[in-house]
């Protein structure tokens, strides 16, 4: 099984989820991605099937769900364990010896995923499934097949597999938008090993924000937060109303506490899974600043800046829409189109409402202390 980190994902696979804010004056060392995640652009619609959100007139409304004498959470349980899969993983790594001769190790991982459509594709977390070097899918029948990875989606730790096979069960998806606090919930996977347990909570909150990877600045947003409980080995698996729909992919917990679980809203892993089937990928828009420290007070008095809140731009990656605009070393964003920024945040607030071509107008004060407009055009992430 392996050991686990605070949120319950595998420590051996080296997948630990920090909780943590932007705290302090000096945040160095953010790689991109920190100021370059952004929300899944609009792309035209594709010939490919796509997996559709359901019509208003296809889901009950809170006040009749909730009130429908007909759903039970062993129907809805019923309904989902069939396309809850459970993935088994093995990785190798190189490690060293006593004696520092390199050796070859593997590791086995556990995790869980959701059967999303007929033709085999798998919704799970990209922990689960981060540089392994092989996949095996079982299914609540027993039967096992070798999975292969279509995509991934660091940013909001999501993946597609995908595997091979004939009648597979799909799982009904859902509109997490129309979840309410309180609701009751079921939660479906493979804790520890234990295959297709359920369990079952409620909706403790929803807009949840929780850092995942500091030394990336991923931070997972607007999950679902819920008691159900949810333990090692439930990542990827399925989070269901009682009318038997899936409203989100069970991500992460904080361990040591008790109550406490985070989901993916379908709605967003709905949208990340029709990108991976048809480009293989998330594209994503695209600035190219790399590292950044946030100005306070003291900053300014000590390095004697011009302005005593922004963010002061390290680096730029080169050939960036960034540097191509003319952002560089010492530039102090302190606006972006015209809304105050202070924090490392606020920046990728504001590329995350963004698209792939939008032109953003950055209001930096330069190195000769002297305020001026950059507008960038924003690219998509290499």
């Amino acid at each position: 099984m392996g050991y686990y980190d605070r949120w319950g994902r595998p420590r051996g696979f080296g997948f630990p989820l920090f909780v943590a804010a932007l705290v302090g004056a000096v945040i160095g060392g953010l790689v991109v991605g920190m100021l370059l995640i952004g929300r899944i652009p609009q792309q035209q619609a594709a010939p490919a099937p796509q997996l559709s959100t359901p019509s208003d007139d296809e889901i009950l409304p809170p006040s009749e769900r909730l009130s429908a004498e007909a759903y039970s959470i062993a129907s809805a349980a019923k309904k989902v364990s069939p396309a809850v899969v459970k993935i088994a993983t093995r990785q190798e790594e190189l490690v060293f010896s006593f004696f520092f001769r390199p050796v070859i190790q593997e590791r086995e991982g556990l995790g869980s995923g959701v059967i999303i459509d007929a033709s085999g594709h798998i919704l799970t977390n990209y922990h689960v499934i981060k540089n392994v070097t092989e996949i095996v899918v079982v299914l609540a029948d027993g039967r096992q097949f070798p999975g292969s990875v279509v995509g991934v989606d660091p940013y909001t730790d999501l993946a597609v597999v995908k595997i091979e096979g004939e009648g597979l069960p799909v799982a009904e998806l859902g509109n997490s938008d129309q979840i309410v606090i309180g609701e009751p919930v079921v939660a479906i996977g493979n804790p520890y090993g234990f295959d297709h347990t359920v369990t079952a909570g409620v909706v403790s909150a929803l807009n949840r924000s929780i850092s995942t990877d500091e030394r990336d600045g991923v931070v997972l947003e607007n999950l679902i937060q819920t008691d159900a409980p949810i333990n090692p080995g439930n990542s990827g698996g399925a989070l269901v109303t009682t009318d038997g729909k899936v409203v989100g992919i069970n991500t992460a917990i904080i361990q040591g506490a008790q109550g406490i679980g985070f989901a993916i809203p379908i709605n967003v892993a709905r949208n990340v899974a029709n990108e991976i089937i048809q480009y293989g990928k998330v594209k994503r828009p695209y600035l190219g600043v790399s590292e950044v420290v946030v100005v306070s007070r003291n900053i300014a008095l000590r390095y004697g800046l011009a302005v005593d809140s922004g963010i002061y731009i390290s680096s730029v990656v080169r050939g960036s829409p960034a540097d191509r605009a003319g952002l560089g070393r010492g530039d102090i964003i302190i606006a972006i189109n015209g809304a105050q920024v202070a924090t490392a945040d606020d920046v990728r607030r504001c590329v995350l409402k963004s698209s792939i071509g939008d032109k953003m107008t950055f209001t930096v004060v330069g190195t000769n202390r002297r305020q001026r407009d950059v507008v960038v055009t924003l690219g998509e992430m290499p």
